[in-house]
């Protein structure tokens, strides 16, 4: 099938989108969460095969100085087809101009991400919702 790609989200069907990003797996994202999130980004991209989004990510940016790229999945039959280096890709060439582009990485994925030019950070901390379930997933010490 055919892949398509759009900026706009336009048409989601932000419940398959949840399903896709628990598959992926990215956790659990509500629909009513997923819309408000990349309703409030300001570049998204949204690819689809036969009409089901495949794979999403998008970035929050601020137009000058720091864009972040987050919520970047993959449904797994299309992981390894290199629809989520395009995706990266396509956000990062979006974001071109800021200061910086961030990121943070699934642990264990952070070579994947090397490969576009991101570097790890020595300074770069957070304060999670759960950050005993970040520590328990490898995001803080």
């Amino acid at each position: 099938m055919a892949i398509e790609w759009s900026d706009t989200a336009e048409g989601v069907d932000w419940i398959a989108l949840s399903e896709m990003y628990r598959l992926a797996p990215l956790g659990n994202k509500s629909a009513q969460w997923l819309e408000t999130a990349f309703s409030n980004s300001m570049f998204k991209f949204f690819v689809r095969s036969g009409g089901t989004v495949v794979a999403a990510g998008r970035a929050v940016a601020d137009g000058v100085d720091c864009a972040y790229l987050c919520d970047i999945a993959v449904h797994p039959d299309h992981q390894g087809t290199g629809l989520g280096k395009e995706l990266i890709q396509r956000l990062v060439n979006r974001c071109r101009g800021h200061r910086k582009i961030i990121l943070y990485a699934v642990p264990g994925k952070e070579p994947f991400y090397g490969k576009f030019g991101f570097r790890r950070m020595r300074t770069a901390m957070a304060i999670f919702e759960n950050p005993e379930q970040a520590a328990a997933g490898g995001y803080t010490d």
